[in-house]
């Protein structure tokens, strides 16, 4: 086992742990939480090594490291979702590619997904992406503009709704980040008593390094962890 390959294995080991602690004290059962690895800067073959390990999926914040570990078959397998922002002039490249498109947040991208989804006879996953703390530097719907979002999954046969996600703002008061996460829990409760036909929702996608384990407290069925897994990362220049 190489150094690199041992360091991924114990860190994924502790985020494990501290999943399974969570879902014990949640009263939930650890199966219940998918572990998304957020591969966002990580190399094709440290992604290859990854997939080798109790990652349940890989998300991706950018459409070209979607392509290239994708097309590298760097996943092995196993699912990759678009975790991160996504333009309409990239959505060709991440339909056929992403099982979930967790950032929907906006008719105009939603329509763009369903046009390509169409040509390439498929059904494309989305959540839709909520900004629960009204942040402008954060993409997603205000909470009040959902509901129109969801109804337009109506006329989009080909895009198959799953739930929700956010990224709740960087708090240090625990309790506060946990009131932020259980505003989600609320919204998917009422998004899955609608009924929407053709929806399926079962997905609640919010918890990064930072806050996972309260996500899990307060109702995640996918996490996204990076650092914890892969450490600091490291920014090519400029970006």
């Amino acid at each position: 086992m190489t150094e690199q390959e041992k360091y991924l294995e114990e860190n994924l080991a502790k985020v494990r742990a501290r999943m399974e602690d969570a879902a014990r004290r949640a009263g939930r059962s650890p199966q219940e939480i998918l572990l998304c690895a957020a591969s966002k800067t990580q190399s094709v073959e440290t992604v290859r090594l990854a997939s080798r390990l109790n990652i349940d999926l890989f998300g991706e914040n950018h459409v070209q490291e979607l392509v290239e570990k994708y097309d590298a078959g760097a996943y092995n397998g196993k699912p990759a979702h678009m975790i991160g922002h996504l333009q309409t002039n990239k959505v060709k490249q991440v339909v056929g590619r992403a099982a979930l498109v967790h950032s929907v947040d906006s008719p105009r991208l939603m329509a763009a997904l369903e046009k390509e989804a169409a040509k390439k006879g498929l059904c494309q996953d989305i959540l839709i992406e909520v900004n629960i703390g009204e942040e402008a530097s954060k993409s997603g719907v205000a909470e009040e503009e959902l509901w129109a979002l969801a109804e337009d999954t109506q006329q989009t046969p080909h895009l198959r709704l799953r739930g929700l996600m956010a990224i709740p703002p960087v708090n240090q008061d625990d309790a506060e980040n946990r009131r932020q996460l259980q505003r989600m829990y609320r919204l998917f409760c009422s998004l899955a008593e609608k009924h929407y036909p053709g929806s399926q929702v079962d997905i609640l996608s919010m918890g990064m390094s930072g806050d996972y384990e309260n996500a899990i407290l307060e109702g995640a069925t996918i996490v996204r962890v990076g650092t914890a897994i892969f450490g600091a990362r490291a920014y090519p220049a400029g970006v």
